[in-house]
């Protein structure tokens, strides 16, 4: 399986080379880092490290930037394209675990935090964290542990279907809600996601919960 990992970033310099260093460790797969208008480095950081570079010459979202990652995947081939994040929370040899779930013949395989470890996750964020899951849960009725998850892995045959309107962070529920919609065939996988300083204050603070729901609800 022809497989892309395709990762979002902004302003992520000072780690966006180890990151994909470590991609690079595991194996022989793609990367395309998709610059969202940063301000620093993060472009030229990516080539050294010998992604491919797409840039935004706006700040545009995660969502926005997800959707440029997609549109390469598809117009060059790819079988399968994973999300990965730029700040080093997710690890890289936990990509074979989702891509081993798509060769079982699942469509989209979603990591969890709750099925496998988040370390020094802050309780206000469990707490966040888990009011979101109870709105997914019931707005979708996909049977799943967590959301807001940025490790994901799909086939590009049903990236294709999917509709990805939402710029920023809304798009982690227009995902879940899309699967719904299309009656993917989806698994959840054990995952570990680091919290450290420095991911805490590039993620999004608990007002972003209130965010997504207005872009999901009223916008």
């Amino acid at each position: 399986m022809k497989s892309i990992i395709i990762i979002p970033a902004y302003n992520e310099a000072g780690k966006i080379g180890e990151v994909i260093s470590g991609i690079n460790a595991i194996g022989n797969l793609d990367i395309v880092v998709i610059d969202d208008g940063s301000t620093d480095a993060t472009a030229e950081s990516a080539t050294v490290a010998g992604a491919w570079v797409l840039r935004h010459r706006l700040n545009r979202g995660q969502g926005a930037a997800l959707h440029t990652g997609i549109d390469l995947a598809l117009s060059r081939g790819f079988d399968a394209a994973v999300f990965f994040d730029a700040d080093g929370q997710m690890e890289p040899n936990e990509i074979n675990l989702l891509l081993n779930k798509l060769n079982e013949g699942y469509d989209v395989v979603l990591g969890s935090r709750n099925l496998g470890l988040a370390p020094n996750m802050p309780l206000s964020r469990r707490l966040v964290k888990w009011l979101a899951l109870i709105f997914t849960r019931w707005t979708t009725g996909l049977k799943i542990t967590d959301t807001h998850m940025g490790f994901q892995a799909w086939r590009t045959a049903a990236l294709r279907r999917i509709n990805l309107d939402q710029d920023r962070m809304a798009h982690a529920s227009q995902i879940l809600s899309e699967i719904a919609r299309l009656k993917l065939k989806y698994v959840e996988v054990p995952v570990t996601i680091k919290y450290t300083d420095y991911s805490l204050r590039k993620g999004q603070d608990n007002l972003g919960l209130f965010s997504i729901l207005w872009d999901l609800l009223i916008k």
